[in-house]
């Protein structure tokens, strides 16, 4: 690991995940409040023709710790890879490949703390309540959700379930030539004998 100045290190152009408006802002604060786990996971960088260190993994953290104003930042570098295998970890460095057990979460974690942190959770706000939303109209709240340009729906199934559901979803998707879940969706709604 080295330690280098955070003006010869820049982001990758071929990174195709993004950040944005609050999850960006949550990033940040966390820099903020906790620089130090930069130490325990640093980027993850090459070096470039112009000496520069690109950015493998951690773009997005590279551009949170310019919006903090860090000067330095570790990275570990990967010159030793080939440009396939930098690729492959560009991607594979995204994905999530695990699961959250939500009931742990809910059990046993501050679920203010883990939104804070960046996790999108579940809360169980009282639409009834007019508190929560300081003053404002429950139903103002719903019509801004409403009338966003991008909604969200999420489903909790057990292990198995969900396994049955996401198979079924692949297969459809397939089969239809579909781009995504959300076009099954769609398609189902249109004929529900798909």
């Amino acid at each position: 690991m080295e330690i280098v100045k955070i003006s010869a290190i820049k982001a990758n152009s071929k990174n195709p995940r993004q950040i944005k408006d609050d999850k960006f802002k949550k990033l940040v604060q966390s820099i903020r409040d906790f620089p130090d786990m930069l130490n325990k996971r640093p980027l993850i960088c090459f070096t470039d023709v112009d000496k520069k260190y690109v950015v493998l993994g951690g773009n997005m953290r590279l551009k949170a710790a310019q919006e903090v104003g860090l000067k330095e930042m570790p990275i570990i570098l990967a010159d030793d890879w080939t440009q396939e295998q930098k690729d492959e970890f560009l991607i594979k460095d995204n994905v999530g490949f695990g699961e959250w057990n939500w009931d742990e979460l809910a059990n046993d974690w501050d679920s203010e703390l883990l939104d804070n942190w960046g996790l999108d959770v579940w809360q169980n706000d009282d639409l009834s309540n007019e508190n929560n939303y300081n003053g404002q109209n429950p139903e103002l709240e719903l019509d801004k959700f409403l009338n966003a340009e991008l909604k969200r729906m999420f489903l909790v199934y057990d292990n198995e379930t969900f396994e049955n559901v996401i198979e079924w979803f692949n297969k459809q998707q397939a089969k239809h030539e579909l781009e995504n879940h959300s076009q099954v969706i769609l398609k189902l709604m249109e004929n529900e004998n798909i």
